[in-house]
C-alpha cells in the first residue's frame, strides 16, 4: 500500500494541534485538544495517543498509509533518542518518554523537534520560505525563539542550541535575561520586552502620550497596545516601536551575514503588528547587513500563523529515515 499520508502535532501549552496531511503538504484534516498539565503532565501523551487512534478510525485511514507522525514540542528534546524534558510549560521537569510511548500505542514512527524548529519547517516548506533550502525564522512571542534551515535541513549544532536567536547580545550590558545574560534580543523584542522599553522610555519622556498616561496611571500596557497607538501616531509609542525595530534590524543583519539564507521570516504574535514593524526592521537590516547578503536575503513575515507548527511538524515525518522494526 502506497504511504501517502502524514500526520503532524504542535504541542502547546494551552492546546495540541493535530492535522493529517498528503506526503505534498495538502492539510485534509485538522483538530484540537486542550493540554491538560495536571498531574505532572502524565495525561498529555495518553491524550495523544488517543486522539490519533481515535481520528485514524474516525476517518478509516489506514495505517499502512501514513508515513509516519512529526511533532513539535516545547522543552530540550533529545532527537537521537526521542526524549522531551524541561518543559516546564507543560508541567514536565522530569524526563518524558515521548518516542518510545507514542510509537508502542500507535504502531507509527515518531519524529520529534523543538517546537520553534518544527515551525521554521513549516514556514520554509509551505510559507513564505517558498521551500528554498536557505531559510531563518524568527518567532516573537512571549519570548524570542527561532530555526535555521540549511541545504533544506534544520541545523541543530552540537547539543541542540542552534537557532537560539533570542540570545543574540543586542545591547551589550542590557537588560537581564533569563539565560542568565544581559543584552539578548528576547528582552527588546518579545511581548514581555516591548513593554520593558515602553515603561523605560516612558519614565524618560515628558512630552503628551496616551502611552505614557497609561503607564503612568498604572493601567495595563500589551505590546499590541503599544503598537495600535504607535499606528495612531502616539509619539512616544513611535519611539519604542522603532527602537524594537532597531534591535530586530540589527540581529537579522548579523543572522545574514552568517548565514546567508534566501529570507529571513518573522512570526509570532508581536509580527502581528504586520508591515507597519517589517518596514522598520527591513529598514535596519539594510543599514547593517552586508551588501552581498543585504541584496540576497529578504526578511519576510510569516503566512501559516497558527498552521505552521503542523506542517513543520508533518515535514519532520515526510524527511525522516526512521522505520518500526
Amino acid at each position: 500500500m502506497v504511504k501517502d499520508k502524514l500526520i503532524g502535532i504542535d504541542l502547546g501549552g494551552t492546546t495540541i494541534k493535530f492535522a493529517i496531511l498528503t506526503v505534498e503538504g495538502e492539510i485534509q484534516q485538522k483538530w484540537s485538544l486542550r493540554t491538560n498539565i495536571l498531574d505532572e503532565g502524565t495525561h498529555i501523551v495518553p491524550d495523544i495517543i488517543e486522539s490519533i487512534n481515535h481520528h485514524l478510525d474516525l476517518y478509516q485511514l489506514d495505517r499502512e498509509r501514513v508515513l509516519g507522525i512529526g511533532m513539535g514540542t516545547p522543552g530540550t528534546v533529545d532527537i537521537e533518542n526521542g526524549t522531551v524534558q524541561g518543559a516546564f510549560n507543560l508541567n514536565w521537569s522530569n524526563l518524558q518518554t515521548v518516542r518510545q510511548d507514542i510509537e508502542t500505542a500507535t504502531s507509527l514512527p515518531l519524529t520529534l523537534d523543538n517546537d520553534a524548529n518544527s515551525a521554521a519547517l513549516g514556514e520554509q516548506w509551505r510559507g513564505a520560505g517558498n521551500n528554498e533550502p536557505e531559510v531563518v525564522f524568527i518567532t516573537l512571542g512571549t519570548g524570542v525563539g527561532g530555526g535555521l534551515i540549511n541545504e533544506g535541513k534544520l541545523i541543530h549544532g552540537l547539543n541542540g542550541a542552534a537557532g537560539e536567536v533570542g540570545h543574540i547580545i543586542v545591547q551589550p550590558y542590557g537588560y537581564q535575561c533569563t539565560c542568565g545574560n544581559y543584552g539578548c534580543l528576547e528582552q527588546y523584542a518579545s511581548a514581555t520586552g516591548v513593554v520593558h522599553l515602553a515603561q523605560d522610555f516612558a519614565e524618560e519622556y515628558v512630552g503628551t502620550s496616551k502611552l505614557k498616561a497609561m503607564i503612568d496611571n498604572g493601567e495595563e500596557v500589551t505590546s499590541k497596545i503599544v503598537f495600535d497607538l504607535a499606528k495612531e501616531d502616539d509619539y512616544l509609542a513611535n519611539e519604542v516601536v522603532n527602537k524594537v525595530a532597531y534591535y530586530l534590524g540589527l540581529a537579522t543583519a548579523n543572522i545574514a551575514n552568517i548565514l546567508n539564507p534566501s529570507s529571513i521570516i518573522i512570526g509570532g504574535g508581536v509580527s502581528a503588528a504586520g508591515n507597519f514593524l517589517l518596514e522598520r526592521v527591513q529598514k535596519n537590516f539594510f543599514e547593517f547587513a552586508f551588501k552581498t547578503t543585504r541584496d540576497a536575503t529578504k526578511v519576510k513575515l510569516a503566512e501559516l500563523g497558527n498552521d505552521a507548527g503542523v506542517y513543520g511538524a508533518a515535514s519532520l515525518a515526510k524527511n525522516s529515515k526512521r522505520v518500526l522494526a
